[in-house]
């Protein structure tokens, strides 16, 4: 009888190209019957049950949200390149996370009738985590053909012809442009361009379509990033329009708040203040108001404002601008809490407990008069016993007693168990010629805290004020719990610092808060902190409520930013609908479309934090273009089969070293010590460890950074974590070829 081991039989189902059968796996283990196949029978069992693997239709067994051996998949995207990238039909944004990344491999037969939204069944295998190639059995449906595909470049006027050069580093190559579609634009303009149809041509035309600036001037940095997103900061004159003859409205059938000292409470350089905060002790507890901006009176379903602000689903943030979801009329002005001033506000009144246990909640429509607009850093100084002329008077009737409800809140929040990851949030110094000038960490103060857990409990009462209100449909901010598989990714590295993860499925954030604060009297307790932020699902909007993990909450939607985010002007007309609180509540139309509204806005999210990710990486690597052959120190974020990802401590830059770069020697990718290894030297690149590297390369335009190590810079390692070992599950790739000397010796 051979001695079945589960962990080799749950590394042989996830390794497993497609999902397998009983059969199949009782081969690969030599499996001929009796007692062996009760064994693996109650292995199989005891896997699924603790949620490492899932039975699947046809008795075949997978990884957990892994995909069957056959499906029909919709293609979603096709690149510059032609590439071609699919999804499952069925994939449910909001209960499974992002989808998988499918490309679909070319074929003689099918291939050429793909295009967007092309529907095919398909024979899928996985090729690596949530990564899979699919093989086309039969085309079902070939779609409609997708609108022009554009791309963003510099035009370069060459002797006979002109081309456009990408500014995006995925590019392959560079576009042909005939002279006759150029638009106007010059050698040197930066353009937006329309991708022409080129059967028969080695390399694709395209047609300028809008002049964005010259490559050369650093305002032009995120307008990159803004156009290859799609994004744009004009409005049409339609929408701009709509908010003509726009008041505030009268004070008739609203509850009158504006002898309430509310007070916002912002960063220095804020333009816009969209909630306002007051709290008083009651008996047995303390009563708060958050007011928000009563966006819905304004934005109302249906005009074109509305469509504008529901296509674009949140305001994209970058170090030199804003592209805001609403016009300046709202954002800047009607809809932005000034001080003194009457503001139409959506308002929660909220009564907690001594422990800060929400007990009870009413909505209501209301004109505030805010009393002050004040700064996180005024409010923390005022705390600290700095006061000035807008924060003395305030003190006692304002400051002390939010401080005082923010204490209970904390204290809440730390019983609960909400994730705590307090990584450092970096900003990018912009000066006035509109250049990076360096880079600065943002400091987290007691204020910053306060304001949060305000917001939390009004998220919370928001959430709950909705449910089961089936008329008014809430639309929750949902984060799911981290997959086992990432986790299992995380283990090992974790572990190796004398530190444990806890095990199974049912992990609870309060287990994750154990962990990070055995961490936090490590020398390396950033890198555990990055490491569990890694393991981390992408938060999402959803009408099916499954909770929210990092905050330990089990009802949780957003309504407190409606000037900057769509999700919340929904939960805003829900509440109006829910409570009678006049005009502007969801319509019946807006409730059968509520599920596909909140997957597009989780798009919108995506493609706005994508669009920020890639302008920061822009400004950052102008920044470094002044410094080639500079040496910096920085620390190793990503240790791939084809080379180093590092971090510059000084400007948060990352920056690619490839393989070939690290020496003349054979490496090995270590991946579960997430480090690689040379083979005859004996150096060790270690996730997180600190190194020594010049720049090589650095493209303002493209965002990419190339580096290279330091001269004496001889591996990059953690002290006194375990040495990884060359062995089993790690794989070979070359730096410099070794040179040998002389002839081998024949064996």
């Amino acid at each position: 009888m051979h001695h079945l081991d589960k962990t080799k039989i749950f590394e042989f189902i996830t390794a497993s190209p497609s999902p397998v059968t009983k059969r199949i796996i009782a081969r690969a283990f030599g499996i001929k019957g009796g007692s062996n196949r009760v064994a693996l029978k109650q292995i199989l069992k005891a896997l699924e049950s603790d949620g490492s693997i899932t039975k699947q239709a046809g008795g075949v067994y997978g990884i957990p949200d892994g995909l069957p051996p056959v499906a029909v998949l919709e293609v979603h995207d096709i690149d510059l390149d032609g590439d071609v990238f699919a999804r499952p039909l069925d994939w449910d944004v909001e209960l499974k996370g992002e989808a998988p990344r499918i490309e679909v491999i070319p074929d003689q037969k099918n291939y050429k009738n793909v295009r967007e939204h092309s529907r095919a069944l398909c024979r899928i295998a996985r090729t690596g985590h949530a990564t899979y190639e699919a093989r086309i059995i039969r085309l079902i449906d070939e779609g409609a053909r997708s609108e022009n595909i554009q791309v963003v470049g510099i035009i370069s006027i060459q002797k006979n012809n002109a081309i456009l050069k990408p500014t995006n580093k995925k590019a392959k190559h560079d576009f042909d442009i005939s002279t006759g579609d150029l638009n106007g634009a010059k050698d040197g303009n930066l353009v937006l361009a329309e991708v022409l149809s080129s059967q028969g041509l080695n390399r694709k035309k395209v047609r300028v379509s809008d002049i964005i600036g010259s490559h050369d001037d650093p305002k032009a940095i995120s307008l990159i990033s803004m156009h290859e997103a799609g994004l744009s900061e004009k409005f049409p004159d339609v929408v701009t329009s709509d908010t003509k003859d726009m008041k505030v409205p009268p004070i008739k059938g609203r509850e009158d708040l504006r002898k309430i000292p509310l007070v916002t409470i912002d960063g220095a350089d804020a333009r816009d203040f969209d909630d306002a905060v007051f709290s008083e002790k009651i008996d047995g507890g303390y009563h708060l108001i958050v007011a928000i901006a009563d966006v819905a009176h304004y934005v109302t379903h249906g005009s074109n404002l509305d469509d504008e602000a529901q296509k674009r689903g949140n305001s994209t943030y970058f170090p030199d601008r804003v592209v805001p979801m609403l016009p300046e009329a709202l954002s800047n002005d009607l809809c932005s809490l000034r001080p003194n001033e009457n503001r139409a506000s959506l308002a929660v009144h909220m009564y907690i407990d001594e422990s800060g246990k929400l007990t009870k909640y009413n909505f209501t429509r209301a004109i505030i008069k805010s009393a002050a607009r004040l700064t996180y850093e005024q409010v923390q100084a005022a705390k600290d016993g700095n006061t000035d002329d807008t924060t003395a008077p305030l003190m006692e009737s304002v400051i002390n007693p939010l401080y005082e409800v923010y204490g209970v809140l904390d204290k809440a929040r730390q019983n609960r168990g909400a994730l705590d990851l307090d990584l450092p949030e970096r900003q990018i110094i912009i000066d006035d010629n509109g250049r990076m000038s360096g880079v600065t960490t943002r400091t987290r103060l007691d204020a910053h805290k306060l304001i949060e857990e305000f917001m939390i409990l009004a998220n919370v009462a928001a959430a709950s004020g909705l449910e089961g209100k089936d008329k008014f449909p809430c639309v929750y901010r949902i984060h799911d719990k981290p997959s086992y598989e990432k986790l299992e990714g995380a283990r090992d590295f974790i572990e190796s610092f004398d530190l444990s993860l806890p095990k199974g499925q049912s992990i609870k954030p309060k287990q994750i808060n154990h962990l990070l604060q055995a961490a936090s009297k490590h020398e390396y307790s950033h890198l555990i902190s990055q490491m569990v932020l890694r393991t981390q699902s992408q938060a999402v909007y959803s009408t099916d409520n499954i909770g929210h993990f990092g905050l330990a909450l089990e009802k949780y939607a957003h309504f407190t930013s409606p000037i900057r985010r769509y999700a919340d002007l929904l939960v805003h007309r829900a509440l109006i609908g829910a409570y009678d609180l006049g005009e502007g509540e969801l319509t019946k139309g807006e409730t059968a479309r509520i599920d596909e509204i909140a997957q597009h806005i989780s798009t919108t999210e995506r493609t706005s934090m994508g669009a920020e990710r890639s302008a920061v990486d822009r400004f950052t690597a102008h920044y470094l273009s002044a410094h080639i052959g500079a040496e910096f120190e920085g620390k190793i974020n990503g240790v791939t089969r084809f080379g180093l990802f590092v971090t510059l401590a000084e400007s948060g830059a990352d920056g690619l070293i490839p393989m070939r770069a690290l020496g003349d020697d054979f490496y090995v990718h270590d991946e579960k010590a997430h480090a690689l290894i040379g083979r005859r030297r004996g150096y060790i690149y270690r996730l997180g460890a600190t190194m020594r590297v010049t720049i090589k390369e650095a493209d303002g335009i493209t965002g990419s950074c190339i580096f290279d190590i330091a001269k004496g810079q001889k591996g990059a390692d953690i002290p006194g974590m375990k040495a990884p070992t060359i062995g089993g599950g790690s794989h070979d790739h070359r730096g410099k070829k070794p040179r040998h000397k002389g002839k081998r010796k024949k064996r």
